[in-house]
């Protein structure tokens, strides 16, 4: 069969350039949105007497079929038809004849690749919002188990204050809620239809846009139609928010890669989330927390990649666009693979609190608490610190910690020092003092678990409220 749009020329294609343009390696990924795509366009075009409605209701009958040979494996994708739309009309012009040939009336593979791709990534938005979701749930669930266990604060990787491991638990829950926010918000601008733009112009039909519109379930329509056709910033967008929640992940990475090994002996990852090593028996690597680490520069490179493509681009379709698509499939699978993993991996994580309190107490990261005390004494804040910097550096040179300390050593250093002194350096006392909203006090950070958890019940009905119109 030729090209559906051979009729200008007169030789046939080149091979390696049908090998070099084409896009149907990776395009097949959006079939069933063009299929949804084009049942909702060729029900506009029965609408509004552009096609007669006994062809109309071939076309979609035959559009179904291809759905299902689809679904099933059974649609044979073919390079000389260049892309998945080229495909599924020669597959659908092969089932039930010529008619199948009005499916494109009023419409351009532009503005056709530009809604698939619309319909894509708005079902991978409320997918993600409901995977960073099960994140944040297995986080919580550690926190609360956790609101009593302190471990070492940690700035420039050096022991700073003690703080509840909830407390730190919590921060990410902070940080993934404002991936979810995010991810929300892009929707809006995602959920705009651009069919209807044409190849850049619109078209001479008396197509009804908002009519599409509403039976694809968008909230608007583009207005304009060379914008429609060449805008790419949803997938930049989403690209950078994926980047985000990849940074995040990435981070809580290193901290498990961290408090995983022999020095810190924090926590213990779950068998089946970790592996072993060829020659060494003994290992029990984290290479699930080590490879979401490593595959953040992927995701990273896939953003810098799509926005180079754009930077020069003049209005309005260019074959460099077709350059959106492989980065964007490949932060999906990414984030997918990262955060189906990673709810489980923290809910199934051991916590070797023990471990946590010994690290608590042999560092000086109560010494600000110290300071605070002589400060309550009446002495200038400048002045308790030296005394308590001179009172540290005589621990370490005589090797002893803070509450190691004997009433006179103490008073050495400053007169004002009393037997209060012991009750304040006691890690707990540390904890709660920091009694301010968002601070590590246990009430503290019992709130702000609840807090959380009411967001999380919004996100669940932001999920419904997707499900209730097909996009769950």
């Amino acid at each position: 069969m030729s090209k559906l749009w051979g009729g200008r020329f007169t030789k046939q294609t080149n091979k390696l350039v049908e090998e070099y343009t084409a896009s149907i390696h990776f395009d097949k990924a959006l079939a069933e949105e063009d299929i949804q795509g084009s049942l909702a366009h060729v029900s506009m075009l029965g609408k509004c007497g552009i096609v007669p409605v006994e062809d109309v209701d071939r076309i979609k009958e035959g559009l179904l079929q291809v759905l299902d040979k689809i679904r099933s494996g059974e649609l044979e994708y073919s390079v000389s038809d260049e892309d998945i739309h080229m495909n599924i009309e020669k597959n659908l012009i092969e089932a039930i004849g010529p008619v199948g040939g009005k499916l494109h009336t009023g419409r351009s593979r532009n503005d056709q690749v530009a809604t698939d791709m619309h319909l894509y990534l708005r079902k991978r938005v409320v997918e993600f919002v409901e995977l960073l979701k099960r994140v944040q749930e297995a986080l919580i669930t550690q926190a609360q188990a956790h609101t009593a266990t302190i471990v070492p604060g940690y700035t420039h990787l050096q022991r700073a204050q003690p703080i509840l491991f909830a407390h730190h638990l919590m921060a990410y829950v902070s940080m993934f809620g404002r991936d979810i926010e995010r991810l929300q918000d892009s929707y809006k601008r995602i959920n705009v239809l651009p069919l209807g733009a044409g190849a850049l112009a619109g078209t001479t039909f008396p197509i009804d846009r908002h009519y599409v519109a509403e039976q694809l379930h968008f909230d608007a329509v583009y207005e304009n139609s060379l914008d429609a056709v060449s805008d790419r910033d949803f997938i930049l967008e989403f690209l950078s928010n994926g980047s985000a929640i990849m940074m995040h992940l990435s981070r809580l990475s290193e901290e498990l890669v961290l408090w995983s090994s022999t020095e810190f002996r924090f926590v213990e990852l779950d068998d089946a989330f970790c592996t072993g090593s060829s020659i060494m028996p003994q290992k029990k690597n984290p290479d699930v927390a080590e490879l979401v680490r490593g595959k953040t520069g992927r995701v990273y490179g896939n953003l810098f990649g799509l926005l180079t493509v754009l930077k020069s681009l003049p209005l309005a379709y260019n074959k460099d666009m077709q350059e959106d698509k492989e980065g964007m499939f490949d932060t999906v699978a990414t984030l997918q693979g990262a955060l189906q993993l990673f709810a489980p991996m923290i809910a199934t994580m051991k916590v070797n609190t023990g471990r946590m309190r010994e690290a608590v107490n042999q560092d000086f990261s109560n010494a600000t608490d110290i300071a605070d005390f002589l400060v309550g004494k009446g002495l200038p804040f400048r002045q308790a610190h030296e005394v308590i910097g001179k009172t540290v550096l005589y621990c370490i040179q005589n090797q002893k910690y803070l509450l190691d300390l004997t009433l006179e050593e103490f008073q050495q250093f400053s007169t004002l020092f009393d037997d209060s002194i012991y009750q304040v350096l006691q890690p707990e006392t540390v904890v709660d003092a920091r009694n301010v909203y968002g601070g590590t006090a246990t009430p503290q950070v019992k709130a702000a678990i609840a807090r959380a958890e009411a967001k999380l019940a919004e996100t669940s009905e932001w999920l419904a409220k997707m499900e209730s119109i097909g996009l769950e």
